[in-house]
């Protein structure tokens, strides 16, 4: 399947299960902690400033938001997990709608991303994403992002911290990424394409 991620428009937000998508279409989800620029690398790879909310502070995303890619497929903005500053009750209503999304997910998610900061070890709430994609059984894509930040030297071992700390095997898919500058951008829309059967 050709898909013109440039052509993508936002369709809907879902805060309960009722209002998930389950219209057919590939589903990619994407999923990181609140501060390790999630919206940021969804407008990099859709060609704009602003589609995917950038906060100034993290944890805006509270609810699912679904972007309609080229008519084709949908871009699911997850709800960032992990930021200290929201109360205990919207943090388990996030964990709820996480969950049920990822009960259902198995059926509708067509891949997943998992975006980590390549300058740190993964933390516990990573992994848990990361076990949550694995149990969906559909294929996972880790993106290291805020390569830019790192010298040459320091982005070898830290990708093999990364690969460590999630038990990942050499077939699974990891790419350095820097939202900033484009670097993975075109490596990561092949896999997401390649995932459809592209």
């Amino acid at each position: 399947m050709d898909l013109n991620f440039a052509k993508a428009e936002f369709s809907r937000s879902a805060g309960s299960r009722e209002q998930f998508l389950r219209d057919g279409l590939p589903q990619f989800a994407f999923a990181g902690r609140s501060n390790v620029g999630k919206s940021s690398v969804i407008n990099r790879l859709l060609g704009r400033k602003n589609l995917a909310y950038v906060g100034a502070s993290p944890g805006k995303t509270t609810q699912i938001n679904y972007f309609l890619v080229d008519r084709k497929a949908y871009l699911v903005d997850l709800p960032g997990y992990g930021y200290a500053k929201v109360s205990r009750a919207e943090k388990e209503r996030w964990g709820r709608l996480m969950e049920s999304y990822f009960q259902e997910g198995g059926s509708y998610i067509t891949a997943g991303v998992l975006i980590v900061d390549i300058r740190h070890k993964p933390t516990a709430d990573d992994v848990t994403m990361h076990r949550w994609f694995r149990e969906t059984g559909c294929p996972e894509i880790i993106v290291a992002n805020k390569l830019d930040k790192l010298k040459k030297s320091q982005i070898e071992p830290a990708i093999e911290l990364i690969r460590q700390t999630l038990e990942l095997t050499e077939e699974d898919i990891l790419i350095p990424f820097s939202a900033e500058k484009g670097v993975g951008k075109d490596e990561l829309l092949g896999v997401l394409v390649n995932a459809c059967g592209g």
